[in-house]
């Protein structure tokens, strides 16, 4: 049975570095798996989830492709830039629009601790920034936080393995070239 892999590029931009790490995982990837590529720049949504949990906001038809092919993904790769510390606002939107209870957790009455829908998923979170390299594990820190411990996990998805790529701004031909070296190794192992 062949591995499903859902490839976001969480880059609201339509071109960027992360945009072409994507591309390199994406043809790597196709040679042996199943992979469903997402791009955010491509997605037309509202991301604020105007009333919280409290009301059902209806998803727009790219949403729902979006939790389609979540859950019928094995393994989650997702690409995003850090800006201020953070992941984009619309890649936020995505994950607050689209991982939603009775979807990706559920809470049972006298339960404090959500039963995790998405278990069996593995994922890989790939981010680049543009700060100085010495600081990309500092800058990383809270946003793995986020991506991984507060929504993948939280989900039932297994810990997340991580690539750290930076500084981009300032990487010369020969950095990037052995950055993407390293994305095309990850796609053929699909991981």
């Amino acid at each position: 049975m062949s591995k499903t892999i859902l490839l976001l590029n969480a880059n609201p931009k339509t071109e960027s570095f992360a945009r072409v790490l994507a591309d390199a995982y994406e043809v790597e990837t196709r040679e042996q798996f199943t992979v469903h590529r997402v791009n955010l720049s491509d997605m037309d949504f509202n991301p604020n989830l105007v009333a919280g949990y409290d009301a059902i906001q209806p998803l727009e038809p790219c949403l729902e492709a979006f939790q389609r092919q979540l859950a019928g993904a094995d393994h989650l790769v997702l690409i995003s830039p850090i800006w201020w510390g953070g992941i984009p606002a619309k890649f936020k939107g995505l994950i607050d629009r689209a991982i939603l209870p009775g979807f990706a957790f559920q809470f049972e009455e006298n339960n404090p601790y959500p039963v995790q829908l998405l278990q069996g998923k593995t994922a890989r979170i790939i981010l680049t920034m543009d700060a100085p390299a010495e600081l990309l594990a500092e800058q990383a820190e809270p946003v793995l936080a986020q991506l991984d411990r507060f929504t993948l996990q939280f989900c039932g998805v297994s810990s997340a393995d991580t690539t750290l790529l930076g500084s981009v701004i300032s990487s010369t031909e020969t950095q990037r070239e052995s950055w993407l070296k390293e994305i095309q190794a990850l796609g053929r192992q699909g991981r």
